[in-house]
């Protein structure tokens, strides 16, 4: 009998402790309610002023700039090292070269350490040297604990200033970029974004170019020798590091590991290839039976960070793209052509970038797609932007300013890209100020001036029965672009 009271009486507690819990929720509820306000009505605070962290600047005798920057929230250390070369400096015959030499820089060992060697020293110590050459650069990184500085930053300073390029590592690359040339044509996103650059800067342009089959098999490991001869010197190099460490002891330890290191009395600055636009204008097309949905990229020739334009041209790009958007409300929203849709001005540091619009819509939708996308390209240059416009533009230009400057290493990286390309250290401050004194007026003379519709060129990557009405809606003569991949793939050895 006592234990039914019992169980009673915890029952009785429990639903009133269920039912107080329900009313206090209820209250809440209604009281956030009553107090929820539209987006649009809060009131935020001005963005607190962005300073740069303290750092040191120096120049070692033998010319390798070096960047400091301490940072003792954590005990950690990392640093990059930015070369002046990139692939578009590589011979056409052997596109993959520049790629090639910065992977197998790493994998295939220095003069102390065997390639296992290295990787069981870094693998111990939670550590990681890496290197890599890009487009316009080539770069090399380390990141380890701070107790740990000395040997990995020794480790750092032998790849690269004594790598082996060892044959098996070389062959091993080459294997794996065939296999990524065997699989290039699986997603239609690449096929359009390769194809669209062709079409933009020329199918031989080094800003468009691809690695295939038969520049693969032309690259042997004396042309790896003979780039990293040419690139890798410390008066070619900026170096930067960031964490936690005494400056001190790191200008010592960088002496130590780098000073001796000869510099290239006749290494001069790359002549960069000339940039002309390959196509004014034209509708081109892949065919791939297989999709159920076209991926659409319309666009031309654009222009660079330099420009002193380029920040009007930013503020056009919030106008265009993004939650709020023309191209978002009218295309997405309105007519429901597209998941994504989105329009850029995407400028590069030392030569032309693209101005690019697109997205992916049904391929019953595609011409009334493309269509949509050229309208309210021209609509910027005809219809001056709202109050609202030019204001939500600015403010989500502004407010993403501050993810430039997340944590240190971030901003080291920014100072040294904008030496590496000669630009001034407040480039992007001068930016911020210059998008802050943007007007609606200079919104629409950009988009007049910069924006060409009658040279758009348009690439469609989908499925040419389903894609209805036809693309000659747009233009009389479609041209079909073939992305059968040259030759075939030789046997693995």
């Amino acid at each position: 009998m006592t234990l039914k009271i019992q169980n009673r009486k915890g029952l009785i507690y429990a639903l009133v402790t269920v039912f107080a819990c329900l009313l206090l929720t209820c209250n809440f509820s209604l009281a956030a309610t009553a107090e929820a306000k539209h987006y649009t009505e809060l009131q935020l605070p001005p963005l607190p002023e962005i300073k740069l962290p303290k750092y040191e600047r120096f120049v070692l005798q033998n010319g390798l700039v070096v960047y400091l920057m301490e940072d003792h929230e954590l005990p950690l250390v990392n640093g990059t090292a930015f070369v002046r070369t990139g692939n578009r400096l590589e011979p056409m015959e052997k596109v993959g070269l520049a790629g090639f030499t910065g992977t197998v820089m790493r994998t295939g060992g220095t003069k102390k350490h065997s390639p296992d060697e290295l990787n069981e020293i870094l693998e111990q110590r939670a550590a990681s040297v890496e290197v890599g050459i890009s487009e316009a650069s080539g770069s090399a990184s380390f990141d380890a604990l701070s107790e740990d500085l000395e040997t990995v930053f020794g480790l750092f300073a032998e790849v690269l200033r004594s790598p082996v390029f060892d044959q098996e590592k070389l062959d091993l690359a080459k294997t794996q970029a065939k296999g990524g040339i065997a699989r290039r044509n699986d997603n239609p996103d690449g096929i359009a974004n390769r194809e669209f650059k062709k079409l933009i800067y020329g199918k031989d342009s080094p800003y468009a170019r691809t690695i295939e089959y038969a520049t693969v098999d032309k690259v042997e490991r004396e042309d790896l020798l003979k780039f990293y001869q040419q690139y890798f010197h410390p008066n070619n190099m900026i170096l930067g590091i960031v964490g936690d460490f005494d400056t001190k002891k790191m200008r010592s330890l960088i002496q130590a590991k780098f000073g001796d290191w000869q510099r290239n009395p006749g290494i001069a600055k790359p002549t960069l290839p000339k940039v002309l636009p390959a196509n004014a204008g034209g509708v081109f097309f892949v065919n791939q039976p297989q999709l159920t949905q076209s991926t659409v990229l319309i666009g031309h020739l654009g222009g660079r960070f330099d420009n002193p334009d380029y920040p009007a041209l930013d503020v056009l790009n919030g106008v265009l793209s993004g939650f709020g958007g023309r191209l978002f409300n009218e295309v997405r929203s309105r007519q429901g052509l597209a998941y994504s849709v989105y329009g850029q001005w995407s400028p590069h540091f030392d030569y032309p970038g693209i101005f690019i619009a697109g997205g992916q819509t049904r391929s019953d939708a595609t011409v009334q797609f493309v269509k949509a996308l050229q309208a309210e390209i021209k609509r910027t240059q005809t219809q001056r932007v709202t109050a609202q416009e030019l204001a939500y533009a600015k403010e989500s230009t502004l407010n993403s300013f501050v993810f430039n400057f997340q944590d240190p290493s971030q901003t080291l990286s920014r100072l040294m890209r904008y030496e590496y390309y000669g630009y001034p250290a407040d480039f992007l401050f001068r930016y911020q100020k210059a998008v802050a004194a943007t007007t609606a007026a200079d919104v629409q003379r950009v988009a007049r001036e910069y924006l060409k519709p009658e040279k758009i060129v348009t690439l469609v990557v989908g499925n040419q029965t389903a894609i209805q009405p036809p693309l000659t809606q747009l233009a009389k003569q479609v041209t079909p672009i073939d992305v059968t991949i040259p030759g075939s793939q030789p046997q693995a050895k």
